[in-house]
């Protein structure tokens, strides 16, 4: 991901939706400049700080969104600016020091590996990580999800929540995502599942710096947030009913 890798290295870009992010914003654009190219995309979700003066300083491309439009609105973005500016890789990562760019140049290898086509961070598939503890509300919610996910989509991950992911560019043409908020990776997965595309997971560190962050409105009641993410989920599944059974049992994971 440096400016010396010759040309047929794969093109890659990093992608980081922010909202309301001032306090971490230009430590963590540093950072990612320290490990990657100059290839980086921040989305502003309609913050009302000090986040969009602070970007106008940093050597990133932006997208903004005048309103807050959700989580899910902010990483569709990022797809179609990989897909319209003909990257190879996406890699998507939160602006709260929860994902380390430390970890990108891991990123790079598994990328370089070429035998995947979603890298998916797991916090949780490897314990030689040392990192937080998580609030157990949140660790709750994601066991669950994740259960839901490999139960009735045959897949194999320990971590179905985590938003440090690489993407193959070119995978992104079988998807057809329409969820705004942090429901998202919930549809991603049912036609992730659906296209058969090959995921393998990569052990990140655990870091829960902001227990008490909240997800908007009635989500920050865990039970009112689980029965969303189970609506979403199961509305997808049933979308997708007649393919998922034809692909039953034919994807595949690595760790």
């Amino acid at each position: 991901m440096s400016q010396s890798e010759p040309s047929d290295s794969p093109r890659i870009l990093v992608a980081v939706p922010v909202y309301n992010e001032q306090k971490y914003i230009q430590n963590v654009i540093a950072k990612i400049a320290e490990f990657a190219s100059d290839d980086v995309l921040v989305i502003d979700d309609g913050s009302t700080d000090y986040t969009p003066m602070l970007l106008a300083m940093q050597p990133v491309d932006v997208i903004r969104h005048k309103t807050n439009l959700g989580y899910g609105r902010a990483i569709r973005d990022a797809f179609r600016w990989a897909q319209t500016y003909d990257y190879d890789w996406l890699i998507t990562m939160d602006c709260d020091e929860q994902h380390e760019p430390e970890s990108l140049p891991a990123f790079e290898e598994a990328i370089l590996a070429d035998d995947a086509d979603v890298i998916s961070g797991s916090r949780y598939v490897s314990t030689d990580q040392c990192g937080d503890p998580p609030p157990e509300e949140r660790r709750k919610i994601n066991r669950t999800i994740t259960g839901w996910v490999n139960d009735q989509l045959h897949l194999d991950i320990t971590d179905a929540f985590c938003g440090y992911k690489a993407y193959r560019v070119s995978a992104l043409a079988d998807l057809n995502l329409c969820v705004d908020g942090y429901a998202i990776p919930l549809q991603f997965w049912v036609q992730h599942a659906v296209a058969g595309h090959r995921v393998k997971e990569l052990p990140i560190k655990l870091i829960y710096n902001d227990p008490n962050r909240s997800f908007g409105g009635p989500l920050d009641d865990a039970e009112q947030r689980l029965a969303h993410y189970r609506e979403v989920f199961e509305r997808e599944v049933d979308r997708h009913a007649e393919a998922l059974e034809a692909r039953n049992g034919q994807v595949t994971t690595t760790a």
